[in-house]
């Protein structure tokens, strides 16, 4: 028993170590002047033969100083034991600029181990150092700053809105972040309110789980910063827009030292207190310059970088079999508003709503990403038929020049339908088996003898008076309802007329549905309904496709069909309030009920007067 015990706490004991390594530990940014640690770390190594690099741009003060730790967790049983080994430098760097500290080496059991390289950017002392400031030249401690009045002035204390680009084009993107410059104490933020960005399109940067703070020289002086948020812009119109200022509560630790003695031990005594400092940001005007003169049909409102390739599933099938056209747009830019490119497919197929799945990334470079846009069609005839390639036009800002970007076209080759039978091919029509006629009794019967028995002749339906109409009113029937069917078909095989005939109708579907989407007060739901009504409705009346329907050809479609000035205004105010809802919320000044209820009132009108015309 007892050796099973012993046994037992060597197990417990043993060590289940971590994966070793070997790395260089400092910070990335320092002051001229200031003091730091640059530290080698083993982890579940014990080194031989550490050999530091040159310290090239700094002074080394102290070291190598030596030290070991150890800890041991248990998790669900689990237990990991691991052991450092530091060996510490104290450094000071004596010039401003970026510095690149070489990998350090180890030989571990005759292996040869290197670290990491460091690169340390050295900023230079405050040019004007500053009582109020409460810090030192390089940098100091917050053990060195006082409570005073000048202490929350704005020089130490400030909130700055950079945009990346101050002059660009419509749709080209812009990175704007908020940073907070401090040389106090924060404790926190409180009551952070945003700007909205009006006359933008938007999209924010996920920030990380914890805000890092990091060193800055700002105009001569040095500060710790963090940044605040990071947004992504692309300006819907030309001109200058401009991001106004936002609003921020930041809580400010103060130290103060406790009763009014002056002896060495009132630093063991000092108390703090959190001041509220309200703080704006700066506005920003941006120069949005419109996109040049000349832009190619077709013209996908795209500003950035693209590429576009396709592929076919098959080009051999038969009747009634499916196939896929696959269609990829790559690039970076503002990816939201590449429309889905409108193919012209030969007349026989069946095509169905294309599947798109998007895939962007937003990060401080930009938004990028693919969108895969696949079209499932079915060609129900043999036959050899064409897929013509695709076209998509966009700006280029590598070049400041228009592009158009073309897939290669397909041929088809349809065989017969295994399942089609000849008959049906041919003529719709089915033939018929024909049956052996049988004599299913004798044709000479016994001539009856005897009393007969006489009985009145019938009288029969056909020799009523009305029978004979019994076949003439549904012969007639029959020949107005095929008339009625055949005109049907005719108008049904226009498509064009069918899309305007029922344009009003779809609007009218959609728009019940932004209706129920308002009685839940569901704003993005309802904007994006109304938006889609307003266009379908435009598209299908018109007779312009989607991806090539924009704001000047509608306008001069409408005007061309009678539609007055007024009516265009409001239809295109109406257009806007929803874009920029939908991309960038709370910018509206009209009511949803206002909203809906001038919608209906415009399509109605517009509706009327196209009819007239």
């Amino acid at each position: 028993m007892k050796g099973f015990v012993l046994l037992m706490l060597c197990v417990l004991a043993w060590p289940l170590h971590a994966e070793a390594s070997f790395t260089a530990e400092a910070p990335s940014k320092v002051v001229v002047g200031q003091q730091f640690q640059l530290s080698y770390v083993f982890t579940d190594v014990d080194p031989k033969d550490f050999r530091a690099p040159e310290f090239e741009g700094f002074d080394v003060l102290f070291g190598p100083s030596t030290s070991v730790s150890s800890s041991t967790q248990i998790i669900q049983g689990k237990r990991t034991s691991k052991v450092e080994r530091r060996y510490t430098y104290y450094l000071a760097a004596n010039k401003e600029g970026t510095y690149t500290i070489p990998a350090a080496t180890a030989t571990v059991k005759k292996e040869t181990l290197i670290s990491n390289t460091l690169t340390i950017t050295v900023l230079p002392q405050d040019a004007q150092p500053s009582q109020s400031s409460g810090q030192t030249s390089s940098g100091a401690s917050s053990s060195q700053r006082t409570a005073s009045s000048d202490v929350l002035s704005s020089e130490n204390l400030f909130v700055r809105a950079i945009p990346s680009k101050t002059k660009v084009y419509e749709q080209e993107a812009i990175l704007l972040t908020y940073k907070l410059y401090s040389r106090v104490d924060v404790a926190g933020l409180n009551n952070v309110k945003f700007p909205e960005y009006k006359g933008f399109m938007v999209q924010e940067i996920e920030a990380p789980a914890e805000a890092t703070w990091d060193m800055e020289n700002y105009k001569g002086l040095n500060y710790r910063t963090v940044v605040l948020k990071q947004n992504i812009l692309f300006p819907q119109q030309d001109g200058t827009l401009t991001i106004e200022q936002g609003d921020f509560d930041v809580v400010v630790r103060l130290r103060t030292q406790g009763g009014r003695s002056h002896s060495i031990f009132d630093s063991f005594f000092d108390t703090y207190q959190d001041v509220n400092k309200s703080l704006k940001s700066n506005a920003v005007n941006i120069q949005v310059e419109a996109l040049p003169f000349g832009k190619p049909a077709g013209f996908n409102p795209f500003c950035g970088q693209l590429s576009l390739s396709s592929s076919i599933s098959t080009q051999e099938l038969k009747a009634d079999e499916a196939l896929t056209l696959t269609l990829t747009l790559k690039g970076s830019g503002n990816m939201k508003m590449l429309k889905t490119p409108d193919i012209k497919f030969p007349a026989d197929f069946d095509v169905y709503d294309p599947k798109v799945n998007n895939q962007y990334k937003t990060s401080t470079a930009g938004v990028s990403g693919t969108k895969t846009i696949e079209y499932l069609v079915i060609p129900r005839y043999a036959g050899t038929f064409e897929i013509p390639s695709v076209e998509v036009s966009y700006f280029d800002l590598a070049t400041k020049s228009y592009k158009t970007l073309k897939t290669e076209a397909y041929t088809l080759q349809v065989a017969r339908s295994e399942n089609a039978d000849a008959a049906t091919v041919s003529g719709n029509y089915t033939a018929t088996t024909k049956e052996n006629v049988r004599v299913l009794g004798q044709d000479i019967r016994y001539i009856k003898s005897g009393n007969l028995e006489l009985k009145p002749y019938p009288v029969y339906v056909y020799g009523k008076s009305w029978f004979p109409w019994a076949y003439i009113v549904p012969f007639v029937l029959f020949v107005i309802i095929s008339l009625l069917y055949r005109k049907q078909i005719k108008a049904n095989a226009d498509l064009v007329k069918v899309r305007t005939r029922k344009a009003n109708k779809v609007a009218v579907k959609r728009l019940k549905k932004a209706a129920a989407y308002l009685k839940q007060n569901d704003r993005a739901h309802f904007y994006e309904e109304v938006l889609k009504a307003l266009w379908g409705y435009t598209s299908d009346k018109l007779n312009i496709p989607l991806s090539a329907l924009t704001k000047d050809n509608m306008d001069a479609q409408l005007s061309d069909c009678q539609v007055s000035e007024d009516i265009r205004k409001d239809y295109m105010a109406i257009l806007e309030v929803c874009e920029f809802e939908q991309y960038a919320p709370g910018q509206g000044s009209q009511t949803m009920d206002e909203l809906y209820a001038k919608t209906m009132e415009v399509i109605d009108k517009m509706e009327n007067t196209i009819k007239k015309h």
